[in-house]
């Protein structure tokens, strides 16, 4: 072969890459959309607190209920979504969370009480739930390895985004009513309502993208549906013979009956050690008390002085720092690994949560409620957006990637529903407790969250392996940090 001819082979090739990774991206893409629905569905309730409050007489334990209630359908959902996945696919499953998303969106502008507004709500958890754990697989399942940690956390970024546009369009909707969430929008109907409502719209596209992607070429394998699956391992490595990788994911799945979730038993307190990894990850995600921020930020920064204006922009600057920071995660995962992103985050929380902690704890209380200062006001503040920044860059994104990679091909859907119905059960107690700690006060209720931080970075130290640069067909020689487990080469 003459020179020229090799460098047009080594052109041709780096341009069929090229166009697999734009493939890979854009299927990716459309898989985290349902992370976008997860978190404004998630967040939406956000702005509507108050107007919910003052609509159906709640007090602060039914509020925590109703925000919290989707929660609740959304450890339901994740559970059952991995094993219905690994008989229907994934396709069809995201198909029927969008249908889900549409219907739970107008149900819950429609609510006229807090009990049909707490069945939407649960009705809309089962979709989000659905997809928190459908989105992450998918997103593995079609990710060359070398990609895979950046497109994984396409998943969060879909998240925060989800949250952001939340935090926006209530933001829109409460300036241009009369009344603020709790008033009339010009064009007719309640501020809250409209805010719900507005989530059909995302859920609308959810489903129609869903529809044109290619199903999970892991999935077609276990199917015996081998034709189909080449074609798309074509299109997203951007290799003509496939063969050796459709061989390799034959035996990484090594039986063509369905899985169930007995089949995650182990030897450690009854299950797998690698699925209980991804329990307690997905648990000290949440302990962490993320979601109090996203939950509850707009009464949090009213009870701290703050006007509703006010509080509704510093949620809005919130989620803002929680867009970029996913930015940063997205550059530096498959650079410098998993394992140093959540240590780093775990430390950084620690130390911004507890900073927020002593603002709350040291903080005079005026009919009720804590009045930070000049001084510990903006410091406040400013750690808020620098444990969101911790967050967001770190355990977000992350997590979410190495619960999509790192349980083997034939187990990966049932133990990642597994972990994620423990992240949501944790979310939903974070949730439902913050308003009794709240009352009891802010100080301790972010002096816990602080406590979880810690913890979290035990964890990871003793207990975490890093997935960085592993073919998924070899995640079954992750070992434990102290077994000093190296990455494979290939």
């Amino acid at each position: 072969m003459t020179r020229e001819d090799r460098d047009t082979a080594t052109s041709t090739s780096t341009a069929a890459h090229g166009h697999s990774a734009a493939v890979a991206v854009m299927l990716a893409g459309a898989a985290a959309l349902g992370g976008f629905l997860f978190g404004y569905d998630s967040s939406v309730i956000n702005g509507t607190v108050g107007a919910l409050k003052a609509q159906f007489h709640l007090n602060s334990f039914w509020i925590g209920f109703v925000v919290s209630s989707a929660l609740l359908g959304c450890a339901v959902g994740a559970w059952f979504a991995g094993p219905i996945a690994d008989r229907v696919g994934r396709i069809k499953v995201m198909v029927g969370a969008a249908v889900i998303f549409v219907v739970s969106a107008t149900g819950s502008a429609l609510s006229l009480s807090a009990w049909d507004l707490t069945f939407w709500r649960v009705c809309g958890g089962l979709a989000i739930g659905t997809a928190s754990v459908i989105a992450p697989a998918y997103i593995a399942e079609i990710a060359p390895a070398n990609l895979r940690g950046r497109l994984g956390s396409l998943q969060q970024m879909a998240i925060v985004l989800g949250i952001f546009s939340a935090l926006v369009v209530n933001y829109i909707i409460a300036r241009v009513s009369v009344g603020g969430a709790t008033g009339h929008v010009p064009w007719g109907g309640s501020a809250w309502r409209w805010m719900f409502a507005a989530a059909t719209v995302p859920a609308i596209l959810y489903g129609v993208l869903s529809l044109v992607i290619p199903e999970s070429p892991r999935y077609l394998v276990k199917k015996r549906e081998l034709g189909r699956a080449r074609q798309v391992l074509r299109r997203v490595t951007g290799r003509s013979d496939v063969d050796v990788k459709i061989g390799e994911i034959v035996r990484s799945i090594a039986s063509d009956r369905p899985v169930h979730l007995h089949d995650l038993r182990g030897n450690r307190f009854g299950l797998l050690p690698i699925v209980w990894v991804g329990i307690m990850l997905s648990v000290f995600q949440q302990f962490v008390g993320i979601n109090v921020i996203f939950y509850y930020g707009t009464t949090l920064w009213q009870a701290a002085g703050f006007g509703e204006n006010d509080a509704m922009l510093t949620s809005v600057i919130n989620s803002l720092v929680n867009v970029g920071s996913t930015l940063v995660a997205i550059a530096l995962v498959d650079r410098i690994g998993r394992r140093p992103l959540l240590l780093f985050g775990a430390a950084l929380m620690a130390v911004t949560l507890g900073t927020m902690a002593v603002c709350f704890a040291t903080a005079p209380v005026v009919d009720g409620n804590p009045k930070l200062g000049d001084v510990a006001g903006p410091i406040a503040l400013v750690a808020a957006n620098l444990y969101v920044f911790g967050f967001a860059s770190t355990w977000g994104p992350v997590v979410w990637v190495m619960l999509g990679e790192m349980f083997n091909n034939f187990i990966r859907a049932s133990a990642l529903a597994v972990a994620a119905a423990a992240q949501w059960i944790a979310n939903w107690l974070i949730t439902v407790t913050f308003p009794a700690l709240s009352a009891l006060s802010l100080g301790v209720a972010y002096g816990l969250y602080t406590l979880f931080a810690v913890l979290a970075f035990m964890f990871v130290w003793r207990s975490v392996p890093e997935t960085k640069g592993r073919e998924l067909e070899d995640m079954d020689k992750l070992q434990s940090p102290t077994r000093r487990a190296r990455p494979s080469t290939t």
